[in-house]
């Protein structure tokens, strides 16, 4: 009993230290608008980065075939809507609904 407890505490802080650590000491410092500017793209980045490999190689290799890969196909039209909109909620929607409508019609 007395290791898994401890076991959690380790994980726990391994986890929330190295995140709350640069919160603190920069929350105190005013960051260069180098890096302010920066910073404003890692959200993209990750986005990208988890979206790139389930929209060109959800097999495991390049498919762009409309059957193999639908996602693909009505990821166009939805970054292009969100884009222009830039509202999350309606890109989601109309995302889900243009998957549904095509894989009925495959």
């Amino acid at each position: 009993m007395k290791e898994t407890a401890l076991l959690i505490f380790l994980m726990t802080a391994v986890t929330y230290l190295p995140r709350v650590i640069p919160a603190v000491i920069l929350s105190r410092r005013r960051l260069p608008r180098a890096v302010t500017l920066w910073l404003s793209y890692v959200p993209v980045a990750v986005m990208a980065a988890i979206l790139a490999p389930a929209l060109f190689v959800p097999a495991g290799e390049l498919d762009l075939s409309l059957q193999a890969n639908p996602a693909f196909w009505v990821s166009i039209p939805v970054f292009a809507l969100a884009l222009r909109t830039r509202n999350l909620f309606i890109t989601v929607i109309v995302g889900m609904v243009l998957i549904a409508l095509l894989r009925m019609a495959i």
